[in-house]
């Protein structure tokens, strides 16, 4: 009842599972992206259209404001809901997306650790000043963690202390899942073109999105009461664009920064699903939407 389609941005999987969706009739999908979940922030997001959404079911989409936080716990449940939901239509479940956290947490369950504000807050205003230190903190307190964590992405420090401190476990404790890959019931379909053809994918998509209006989307955000959320501001174009408006760069810049850092995406997220042997791996949109159909008569059967 439950297949994953995994593979990085602008790899064409989404398209894939949309098609497979829309033939069959009986699937829906479960978005599995740190960003869909952003109510307006639709282009740079590739976020499926009105007409897509009226041929298919999709889920956790326009979840929640682009000023407010939504964490993975958060996304783990509301992924439950809408799974729980889907199949008692009788309905097979699509998880489709390239957020390789969020996708482990709904189909192998993870532990994840809560939230807590407080703790949070005064870790990130010791950031802005002190972050080599907490770096040198975390690395005595959890050295698993820090060797996993980039030493200037105070975001990730900043969340792995405050894990520390909010729970008394390390960091690392809760990731023991990442590492390791048990069986699991939902079959994982990937979509991996060659890296050459996908950076010319990058540039050719961006620019279509800057000539659909992307920087204006950025830049109606950023004027929304309450901004955009930590969690938002670190989405690739976004980031850039929003410092195009802010005045820091040319909006040439802008655009050549966050296809630079798109490409650098597509490369990390290739690194973190091909580490799970349990995706079946395909280099054509032809081959994937064949192999996917065969998985769901399986199903099926």
């Amino acid at each position: 009842m439950r297949i994953a389609v995994v593979g990085s941005t602008a790899s064409g999987k989404s398209a894939v599972a949309h098609e497979v969706a829309r033939e069959r009739g009986d699937c829906e999908i479960i978005c599995v992206d740190a960003m869909t979940v952003y109510r307006g922030m639709d282009i740079g997001t590739a976020k499926p259209t009105p007409a897509e959404r009226d041929e298919v079911a999709y889920h956790l989409l326009d979840v929640v404001d682009p000023s407010e936080e939504f964490s993975v716990a958060e996304f783990q449940r509301a992924a439950r809901v809408a799974r729980d939901e889907i199949e008692a239509r009788g309905h097979h479940v699509l998880y489709v997306g390239g957020t390789g956290l969020y996708g482990r947490a709904v189909i192998d369950d993870l532990d994840i650790p809560g939230i807590y504000p407080e703790i949070r807050q005064q870790l990130e205003e010791r950031a802005i000043t002190d972050l080599p230190a907490m770096v040198a903190e975390l690395t005595q307190r959890d050295p698993l963690a820090a060797s996993r964590i980039e030493p200037d992405n105070a975001r990730r420090i900043v969340r792995a202390l405050e894990v520390i401190e909010g729970t008394g476990r390390t960091f690392s404790s809760f990731g023991d899942g990442l590492t390791t890959y048990g069986e699991s019931i939902v079959t994982q379909v990937g979509l991996q073109r060659p890296l050459e053809e996908m950076d010319l994918r990058v540039e050719a998509r961006f620019r279509e999105w800057m000539a659909a209006g992307f920087a204006d989307e950025v830049r109606e955000l950023l004027h929304r009461p309450g901004g955009l959320s930590k969690t938002a501001t670190q989405a690739v174009g976004y980031r850039e664009l929003a410092a195009y408006w802010r005045g820091d760069s040319e909006l040439e810049s802008a655009v050549v920064a966050s296809i630079d850092a798109t490409r650098r995406l597509v490369r990390r997220q290739r690194r973190w699903f091909r580490r799970d042997p349990r995706i079946t791996w395909f280099e054509t949109p032809e081959a994937a939407r064949e192999n996917l159909h065969a998985s769901l008569e399986n199903l099926g059967d």
